[in-house]
Order: structure tokens, then sequence, then C-alpha cells
């Protein structure tokens, strides 16, 4: 097995947390490259002969077996851009707050490797959606947690035409709309009145922001849907986004077709850690604040 190293430069604790994963790594004979600007911060510490293992995050990321990230869930989801169609399995170490996709604990790091090493994990395949606007040739966004189309700058609401395979749905008037995974069922969706979706779910979420109506409510559908969404106005200018990082202002009347990419996210997970464990211990999910 080749492992690839990549991270978030700018978390606290980085070169300490990459230090104690290279180690364990050497330990166990397990190969690995490593992205050069994080193996400049261990400086005088680094192992000997890790200048010949060090490569770009890109490149660390194309020529593995699984790709180790260092940081919260927004590196995860860079990580996942850069791994792309080959789908190389991802296994995060949570140098962030949240931390639902990257939930390895930097103290965890010697056990993690060691159920890598005795092939005691799994790895689970995440819905990615794509995202293709007909009007602009060759504009595709790709995204593991959601897809949103909102007013941007302005004050006034927009509207939005939802058609379901073919078939015209509802007209929402609305801040915006959320195009959801079941990964992204936690993430704005939640925030604006959408469900938990178990992660592993084979749906897509549709979610109003703010609606005009109370009759506005959120939508499953199979993930198998084409989703066509129609923007008119009356504002000058809408945002697009997927999963918060890939940004395009387009002008009113905006068509964005949204369907399950042809390939997914693949995360390794530890065994005997349900989604349940990780909603109580990151959510709080039921817990009595009573108590």
């Amino acid at each position: 097995m080749n492992v690839g190293i990549v991270g978030n430069r700018n978390k606290e604790g980085l070169g300490e947390a990459v230090l104690r994963l290279v180690r364990e790594l050497d330990l166990h004979r397990v190969g690995y490259v490593i992205d050069g600007e994080i193996a400049l911060l261990l400086g005088d510490a680094a192992p000997d002969g890790m200048s010949g293992r060090c490569r770009s995050a890109d490149g660390c990321a194309a020529g593995a077996d699984m790709v180790i990230a260092f940081g919260g869930d927004g590196t995860i989801l860079s990580v996942a851009r850069m791994v792309g169609d080959r789908s190389t399995p991802i296994l995060g170490i949570n140098l962030g707050k949240l931390g639902f996709l990257a939930e390895v604990a930097p103290e965890e790091i010697e056990q993690a490797v060691g159920e890598i090493v005795a092939r005691k994990y799994v790895v689970e395949d995440r819905l990615v959606l794509k995202a293709v606007l007909p009007g602009l040739a060759g504009k595709t966004l790709y995204a593991v947690n959601d897809v949103v189309v909102d007013k941007s700058r302005s004050s006034r609401l927009i509207s939005l035409d939802v058609s379901i395979d073919g078939q015209f749905a509802v007209t929402f008037r609305a801040d915006g709309l959320i195009v959801s995974t079941p990964t992204g069922s936690t993430r704005y969706a939640l925030s604006s009145g959408g469900p938990i979706v178990v992660p592993t779910s084979s749906v897509i979420g549709i979610t109003p922001i703010s609606p005009h109506t109370l009759s506005g409510r959120p939508l499953i559908v199979p993930d198998t849907t084409v989703i066509r969404l129609v923007v008119q106005g009356p504002v000058g200018e809408v945002l697009l986004s997927a999963d918060g990082q890939m940004e395009s202002f387009l002008s009113p009347p905006v068509e964005v077709v949204i369907t399950r990419a042809e390939y997914p996210l693949r995360l390794v997970k530890r065994v005997g850690q349900s989604y349940f464990d990780l909603l109580r211990a990151k959510l709080l999910w039921g817990k009595d604040t009573r108590a």
C-alpha cells in the first residue's frame, strides 16, 4: 500500500500530527508520499529520506492507494476534488472543530494506522452531485455536500422552477434552494429545515431557503432523478455554489441540471463506530439539555 499525505497547512497542530503519522507508517513499513509544503513544517524532526517522498498535493492524491487528509471537513471536500473520478479512498484526521467527514482524532493516529495495516476498516461510498449549466458550455460543478442557488447580494426573493425527471414539480419563491446529498443533509440543508439523512441512503434532498409560503417544504427524491432548476429574477444576479467552495455569479434566467455524478466519494471508516454515534457526539443528537 502507498499512502498520500495532504492537509490544511493553516491548521494548528498539523506538524505534530503529521509527524505522529509518518513515524507510525515507518514502524509498519507502509510506503507514503507527502505534500512537500507540509514536509517543510516538520523541519529537523522530519525522518531521514523524507525529501525523496515529497510531491505536490495533487501528486500525492494522484498516485496513492489511500489519501490521508489532515484538517476539517473543508479539507476533505478539497481533497475529494483532487481525487475526482479516481475515487481513491480518503481517511480524514480531524484538526478542525466538528469533523463529520474527518472523524479520526490526532490521538487516535497510531490506532488508526494499526487498523489500516490489519485491514480492519471499511470504505464507505458517498453520493456526489453533478451540476451542469446548459447555457454555459462546459460549465460543470461537483459537490459532496450540496449545490446551492441563492439570491446573492439582493434582499429580494427569487423564483425557482423545479422539474423532476422532466415533469414540472413546483415553483419556490424563496431566498434560494439547496440540493443536497445524504452526506450534506447535516450541513446547510439541516439549518434550513431539512431532515437528517443516513449518508449511505440513495436519495437527494431538495430544500428551499426561507420560502415565502408555509407550504414550501423539503422534498426527498431517488438519487437516479434528474433535477432541473430554472431560476428567474427579479434580482440582477444569483449565486451558484458547490460545497460552499466553488462559486459562480450568474444573471437570470439560469438553468441548472443536477444529477448523481458518475463516481462516488469513498471514505475510510473505522469499524465499530456508527453514524448515530457520530450524531450523538457531534450534534448532541437527542440530548436533553435539561439534564
